[in-house]
């Protein structure tokens, strides 16, 4: 099991094209840890309005009645890819891996698949 700051490593290093990371709680919209971004992008501040996007999508599935689980929730935009994983692993819920990616860099498919793994192994 790896902590956070382990698997925020994990994940800008093994991950091609991860430009910043950060495990998010989303009932408060708080950052519990970030790594990368820098001046031109501030995870803190993309951390709590993604925690609006699923907070929104959650309510959705609710009201229509779905029953399933959220596995990841992709933005695209012209040059970057945003990832959100919802965690299910012990002591994960309410929790989210934010993954931003730059989309001339990354394989998308990859880039799920090993922040599937790092959140398997994610122990909060």
């Amino acid at each position: 099991m790896a902590n956070t700051e382990t698997s925020l490593k994990e994940a800008m290093s093994v991950i091609e094209g991860a430009t910043g990371v950060a495990l998010v709680d989303y009932t408060s919209g708080m950052a519990l840890g970030t790594l990368g971004g820098g001046k031109e992008f501030n995870l803190e501040v993309a951390a709590a309005g993604n925690t609006d996007v699923v907070r929104a999508k959650l309510r959705t599935m609710e009201h229509l009645g779905l029953k399933e689980e959220i596995e990841d929730i992709l933005i695209t935009l012209s040059g970057q890819y945003h990832l959100i994983r919802l965690l299910k692993s012990r002591g994960g819920n309410g929790l989210f891996l934010y993954l931003v990616l730059d989309a001339g860099r990354a394989n998308l498919a990859m880039a799920r698949h090993q922040l599937r793994r790092i959140e398997a192994e994610l122990e909060v």
